[in-house]
């Protein structure tokens, strides 16, 4: 409550891009003052074996993750664990770094509880991000989204995960291919049925054959329809693919209090948050009904409140992941979810 009413407002005023460097910074320093972290953990974590699962053959403490592209660097992960976060993603990252799109790239949609974001996929680079992870603390689980350099041709984007993957492996937990980012533009084209086939083929034989293979997992555009949708879980059963991250952000714009006028100006983007979860949430329950329970799904989209998070887990996820909801509901949000799991649980 004294994040939204209090602490949010003047965090609104910051435009976002800013407002989260500002934030990890502040983060950052807390950290290094002694005892902070073991309060944080004290006041958000939750602890309960009935909230432990075993997916894709990772144990994890709780389902609650945080999203790709919050922790794109993996700058901030230790710190950001102390919020109740069993797992955290990072990226999505390329092979070589690179800046994303001109600013600014990323919009708040405060009526809609939204955000629309054209990043560009900017990170420091695969290198860079691997060394940042040689400090992983035990205790969180870190999956690697991984993607191709804007200027690498889809024909040879198979190259840029491969390399992602091989740098990562020793550093991540699992992986996540992400060929469903709307900021690239022809990334689109790696949807299509037979490069992807032969992508995840080449991704899943090349981690096989690895002394500790990683899960592969496939994070999936919540703008498919139900055909698309019907062929991705075809390809997931002939690759052997290990599970998929339901969705990415989407680029339609239905049903938004904000008015038209905002947001034209605003423009192209991705867009997360509450009006995403309706759309995500329905990804979920087609690929957990046609999946029968022989792939595990992330359920990510739209999730502000623990009954959102609750929705998903009933349509099918196994785990979920906050991103939007985290930055408008505050850091207690994964606590709370967790709490109304148990209660669920016991129920």
């Amino acid at each position: 409550m004294i994040y939204k009413l209090l602490i949010r407002p003047f965090l609104f005023l910051i435009s976002p891009e800013r407002v989260h460097h500002i934030i990890v910074s502040i983060l950052k320093y807390m950290m290094a003052i002694p005892g902070i972290r073991q309060l944080l953990v004290l006041c958000f974590s939750v602890s309960d074996k009935s909230l432990e699962r075993t997916v894709f053959g990772i144990k994890f403490k709780t389902p609650v993750g945080l999203a790709a592209g919050f922790d794109k660097n993996a700058e901030f992960y230790n710190d950001f664990a102390v919020f109740g976060f069993s797992f955290i993603e990072i990226g999505t990252v390329t092979p070589l770094p690179q800046p994303g799109n001109p600013r600014p790239r990323s919009f708040r949609l405060v009526k809609d509880k939204a955000l629309i974001n054209r990043m560009g996929i900017n990170n420091h680079g695969v290198r860079k991000i691997a060394e940042n992870l040689r400090n992983k603390s035990p205790n969180v689980i870190i999956g690697g989204n991984i993607g191709k350099n804007t200027l690498t041709s889809n024909d040879n984007a198979i190259e840029d995960y491969i390399e992602c993957f091989k740098v990562l492996h020793e550093v991540v937990d699992y992986f996540v291919v992400n060929v469903s980012c709307p900021n690239i533009g022809d990334i689109k084209k790696l949807q299509d049925a037979d490069i992807l086939t032969a992508n995840l083929s080449a991704l899943k034989k090349l981690s096989s054959g690895l002394p500790v293979p990683r899960p592969v997992l496939l994070k999936i555009s919540p703008d498919l329809n139900y055909h698309q949708l019907d062929e991705v879980v075809q390809i997931a059963f002939k690759t052997g693919i290990d599970g998929f991250v339901a969705t990415n952000t989407t680029v339609a714009r239905d049903n938004l209090r904000t008015g038209k006028d905002m947001v034209e100006r605003i423009g192209n983007g991705g867009m997360s948050g509450l009006p995403l979860k309706d759309r995500s949430t329905r990804v979920i329950k087609f690929l957990a009904g046609k999946l029968g329970g022989k792939i595990p799904v992330i359920g990510v989209g739209g999730i502000m409140t623990p009954e959102d998070a609750i929705e998903k887990l009933e349509a099918g996820a196994t785990l979920v992941q906050v991103y939007t909801g985290f930055i408008y509901e505050g850091p207690a949000l994964a606590k709370r979810i967790n709490k109304a799991i148990l209660r669920r649980n016991k129920s």
